[in-house]
């Protein structure tokens, strides 16, 4: 049984192939940890870029901080030349102390008047602007003039976020009228990676840039947001097959790679038939977030010139806010293994130092399994469940059932692969007074990794060489 095996890059594979160092790493700061790969996420950055430049397309990105609270990428951020998008207080002033001028910061999702007010206080940060609301208490508030762009609901889902196309006259009105806001043009943000929803989203709010000339303002900004995948599984097709046999065994033709019971959102009908929406996102994604970019700018709109094209044409900057695909690859979180039982219908189960919640949101499957670093000799394997250390019975971290290569013992590490983009902390939490993971950044110079305490000065070594 194989088809969850994940992707694995460079600089992870350089980690998991130097035990040492992740021993050291544990050892020093405790299990669980996170480790985060600044320097992945700079490669990641450089990428975006090259895939808008190569296209002449003029643009600003912006990494979404709210994919990763690591003081190490917001660094990294501030040093490749990019942008924040920060969508809260702690997010705002993280990145200020971090040294961001506001002139490079966004701020974006729902925002309270204590938040906007601190927004007006520093001239030049962009305001994405979700509703009327919002538009007016930013028109009331500010003691000079701010930036904003006027977000746009698209997309065939219904979205809590946005305004409608009929509320942009009206919107429209308040900027012009006051004389606080500057529009600086057209967003949104769409959570699908669909292309035609994406083009035909652009296309929308390329016509809202004309409105807005007729109302007598000058937007120079068209902001597709963000949403650009990562990638997961190093087999895309395999995994495929894997849900389809999970399918299977909860109609209960084949065997059950289920936990329990559990039925990861799916419903068997009376007729045996397996419906539903699973309650785990489709990890089968082959295509990087630069290949959807890349795709979205060549993409041909009504006039038949392509989005790119377009963007050029009407001297418009594109403008973009990459969280997960910024941190693709650039993490991982480590584990040790407590001790391995069996429950009371034979399931074998390996109890680790970890909970769900600090690996994945709990409602959320997550359908990429870890990598077991042991010292011994790979043997016949295992299949097991694995189960976190919460005295509660939803504590689950893997509610389908796992190939290991051996059965692990206590002390063993197990490693899940590319936890960076949310995994590590939106759901994570102290239940139970257990601490939240720390979060440590490595770097690799010469074959030897390096590392630090998130925010820290303290550097340590590694013993030995990848």
């Amino acid at each position: 049984m194989t088809g969850l095996a994940p992707r694995i890059g460079p600089e992870i594979a350089a980690l998991l192939a130097d035990p040492a160092t992740l021993g050291e790493l544990v050892r020093e700061h405790g299990s669980p940890v996170n480790i985060v790969l600044p320097d992945v996420f700079a490669a990641n950055v450089t990428a975006f870029g090259a895939t808008l430049d190569a296209r002449d397309v003029p643009h600003r990105i912006c990494f979404a901080h709210k994919a990763n609270q690591a003081r190490a990428f917001v660094d990294t951020a501030l040093r490749t030349g990019i942008g924040i998008d920060v969508a809260s207080g702690g997010e705002l002033a993280q990145a200020l102390r971090a040294g961001f001028p506001p002139g490079r910061i966004e701020a974006t999702g729902p925002k309270g008047e204590t938040f906007l007010e601190k927004l007006c206080a520093y001239g030049g940060l962009t305001v994405n602007v979700d509703n009327l609301w919002e538009l007016e208490t930013i028109a009331r508030l500010a003691p000079a003039r701010v930036p904003v762009l006027l977000r746009l609901s698209a997309g065939r889902r219904l979205s809590r976020f946005g305004l409608a196309p009929a509320d942009f006259p009206a919107a429209f009105e308040v900027v012009a009228g006051s004389e606080r806001l500057d529009l600086a043009g057209i967003a949104f943000h769409l959570d699908t990676a669909d292309l035609a929803e994406r083009v035909a989203a652009v296309t929308v709010a390329l016509e809202l840039v004309e409105n807005a000339y007729a109302h007598g303002l000058s937007p120079k900004v068209i902001d597709v947001g963000g949403g650009f995948r990562q990638v997961h599984l190093d087999d895309p097709d395999g995994a495929d097959a894997y849900v389809q046999r999970l399918r299977e065994g909860l109609a209960g033709q084949g065997p059950s790679l289920a936990w329990g019971g559990y039925t990861f959102g799916y419903r068997v009908g009376r007729d045996g038939a397996v419906r539903g929406t699973p309650v785990f996102h489709r990890y089968t994604g082959a295509e990087p977030g630069t290949t959807m970019l890349g795709d979205l700018l060549d993409a041909t709109l009504g006039d038949g010139r392509t989005v790119a094209e377009s963007v050029r044409e009407n001297l418009l900057e594109l403008w973009i806010e990459p969280g997960k695909a910024l941190v693709d690859q650039a993490g991982i979180t480590v584990a040790t293994v407590q001790f391995t039982r069996r429950a009371a219908d034979g399931s074998l189960l390996v109890v680790l130092d970890l909970s769900r919640d600090m690996v994945t949101p709990a409602d959320q499957e997550l359908m990429v399994d870890p990598v077991l670093i042991h010292n011994g000799q790979p043997d016949e394997g295992c299949e097991a469940f694995l189960a976190g250390n919460l005295c509660l019975e939803r504590d689950m971290i893997s509610n389908h059932l796992v190939r290991l290569p051996r059965l692990p013992q206590p002390g063993d590490l197990m490693v899940f692969v590319n936890t960076a983009a949310y995994q590590m902390d939106l759901s994570a939490s102290g239940a139970l007074m257990h601490p939240r993971p720390p979060k440590v950044a490595a770097t690799r110079r010469g074959g030897v990794f390096q590392w630090r305490a998130d925010g820290g000065d303290t550097c340590s070594t590694s013993t030995s060489a990848s």
